[in-house]
């Protein structure tokens, strides 16, 4: 019975787990580009009490074996990469990734990080930075002397300048990854490569693997709140369960120790 009251515990321990996990996922359901979390479980080794196939006899043998779990554990936090909703809001740096591939973010100690939050903006030297001022890679920058900025499909940055001749400033370009669940989040929808991960594959927007960019539409979170709240009563009722299995257990110790009496 003491192997019951551990056993529980490591249940509520995971559902506590996964009430966070979701709880992020709820907090993030506005925010652009945030792409939610999966917990993941698996269970935990097992007393064996009486060996599959042992011999029941001269002729016959056990056929299932008697295998005592200990309970759960996380085994892991997952992204989704899945495409979040679109929402056209008309601005003229901002910009949307529809399909595969990321935007990359030169930090200020010079690292790259990756993101699929378009919200971009001009800082006071005209270069695109996100919302924390940290600039585009490759960095683009938009002269003050030309109007209606257009950023085409395949990354293309053209103007006008005071001519009315078109001008090309840049080219944005994407990243993907064999494997981009091992990015190792940062905060701020900003992520890095790991072993994981693998190492960046660079290209142009719509070509070959590469999504294409939408210009003045951004990526909003790919949380679906419905589904969230289902997973965080499933959690919720989990929990309550293990604990009730807890206070069955004392309740039968309790019982084997009046009967000593």
């Amino acid at each position: 019975m003491i192997r019951g009251l551990y056993t529980a515990a490591t249940g509520m321990n995971a559902q506590q787990n996964q009430i966070d996990v979701t709880s992020n996922n709820i907090s993030n359901v506005n925010t652009m580009g945030f792409k939610k979390d999966r917990a993941e479980f698996q269970d935990l080794m097992y007393e064996r009490l009486n060996y599959t196939a042992g011999q029941t006899s001269e002729t016959t043998r056990n056929p299932t074996g008697i295998d005592v779990g200990m309970g759960v554990k996380i085994s892991g936090i997952q992204k989704s990469f899945l495409q979040g909703d679109l929402k056209e809001t008309g601005d003229t740096f901002d910009l949307a990734i529809e399909g595969k591939g990321f935007f990359r973010i030169t930090l200020p100690d010079g690292q790259t990080a990756y993101t699929r939050n378009g919200a971009f903006k001009l800082d006071d030297e005209g270069a695109i930075v996100n919302s924390a001022g940290y600039r585009l890679d490759p960095e683009i920058i938009i002269p003050d002397n030309v109007k209606d900025v257009t950023i085409a499909k395949d990354g293309t940055v053209t103007a006008t300048d005071v001519n009315d001749a078109t001008v090309e400033l840049g080219q944005i370009t994407l990243s993907t990854f064999v494997n981009p669940a091992g990015l190792s989040p940062q905060g701020d929808s900003l992520f890095k490569e790991t072993d994981a991960s693998g190492a960046p594959i660079e290209g142009n927007p719509s070509e070959d693997n590469f999504g294409s960019l939408r210009q003045g539409i951004v990526e909003l979170s790919n949380v679906k709140l419905v589904n969230e709240m289902v997973d965080l009563i499933t959690a919720q009722r989990a929990y309550e369960a293990n604990s009730k299995a807890i206070s069955t257990t004392d309740q039968m110790l309790d019982i084997v120790n009046q009967l000593k009496r």
